[in-house]
């Protein structure tokens, strides 16, 4: 069929038109349309919840595969008296998020920190999808691959997977929203434990009235994770423009030391190895570009924000990270809050931010 706007298929709610667009419900499904357009010599471009793409105005002049397969399973169980671990594949076009809860509700731990994500299972492996301290990397054991190269089934084990901050093997081998690897499924080892894994993120653990490093019900941790997203704007909500936003659009950047240290004393960092990992929304912030910088009434000294996009395009009213479409913006409007960010933080500090979502026919 063809596709009027990809626009709907994203969160942020902007993109040209695709010259076609099919929906697979399997993996089957999945495997004979990509090979279809690749043997068609069609470029392709695959989405799944649209959460992490921003596509240009000028759509896609190939085939759009939406990733449908829904479903889990349990591959394996250990049963001694409660405890052990579960063996959790799920397919690539599972919402995430119901994965998430049906995980919490049957007492298996290790993903509630990461509850409220938009988006499908397919896409966690790739962007190595992390929040409050928690990435699937920690659970994740293999994931299952359609390696377009190739014409054949791949499994990629943990350790292959070359995860790293929001990357991998798979993003990696992505050029312009293309996949080398296209996501089947993916397996997950999570333990049989109705506390949570260890909670690493100082603000979630104040709010859940423990320490740092230690656990608590991950059932707790999961509706605090959600009020903590939905406080950010972060838990999509048709009523509210916030949430319509890739999320956060800049990764926390990750420098040398001495970089860190020319920062002010009060800047949030983080060990990253032998690097320094920032906080992209302080930076963002302390580069003078407040929450809803875009909209009427908005500026930067003599930067007037409505003037970037003309009040299509802003921050979210409730944190800096995000990149938010008010209604009607287009993704040049999107581009545009983005560019003047990152130039404004670079200009402010020496430190260039880098965007989360792919950008699909566009770049800053």
């Amino acid at each position: 069929m063809t596709a009027a706007s990809l626009a709907p298929l994203t969160t942020v709610g902007v993109g040209g038109p695709a010259r076609r667009c099919l929906e697979a419900t399997s993996e089957a499904g999945i495997i004979d349309a990509v090979r279809a357009a690749d043997e068609a010599g069609e470029q392709l471009l695959i989405i799944g919840g649209g959460s992490n793409l921003v596509i240009s105005d000028e759509g896609w002049p190939g085939t759009v595969l939406r990733l449908a397969s829904t479903g889990y399973s349990i591959e394996h169980s250990a049963d001694d008296g409660g405890s052990g671990t579960v063996l959790l594949r799920a397919e690539a076009g599972q919402p995430w998020d119901e994965l998430v809860e049906l995980s919490v509700r049957h007492g298996w731990s290790g993903l509630e920190a990461l509850s409220g994500i938009p988006g499908l299972t397919g896409a966690t492996p790739v962007q190595n999808v992390g929040a409050y301290g928690a990435d699937v990397s920690h659970t994740i054991v293999s994931v299952r691959t359609w390696d377009r190269h190739e014409g054949t089934v791949k499994t990629f084990g943990n350790a292959d997977l070359g995860f790293g901050y929001r990357d991998s093997v798979l993003k990696r081998s992505t050029v312009n929203g293309s996949p080398r690897y296209v996501v089947l499924s993916v397996q997950f080892r999570l333990e049989r434990d109705r506390l949570s894994a260890p909670v690493r993120y100082a603000e979630l653990a104040r709010s859940l009235g423990v320490e740092a490093g230690q656990r608590a019900g991950a059932a707790d941790v999961r509706r605090e994770v959600l009020r903590l997203r939905a406080s950010k704007g972060m838990v999509l909500d048709a009523a509210d423009r916030d949430t319509f936003s890739t999320g956060s659009f800049f990764t926390n950047p990750i420098v040398d030391p001495a970089k860190a240290d020319a920062l002010p004393a009060d800047a949030p960092r983080w060990p990253a190895g032998a690097q320094v990992k920032l906080s992209a929304a302080w930076l963002i912030d302390r580069a003078g570009f407040g929450k809803g910088f875009g909209l009427a009434g908005t500026a930067n000294g003599a930067v007037d924000g409505f003037a970037v996009a003309g009040g299509r395009a802003s921050l979210s009213t409730k944190h800096t990270l995000a990149i938010t479409n008010r209604g009607n913006a287009a993704a040049a409007d999107i581009l545009a809050i983005a560019r003047t960010v990152r130039d404004g933080v670079e200009a402010a500090f020496g430190i260039r931010l880098h965007p989360e979502p792919l950008l699909i026919g566009c770049a800053l």
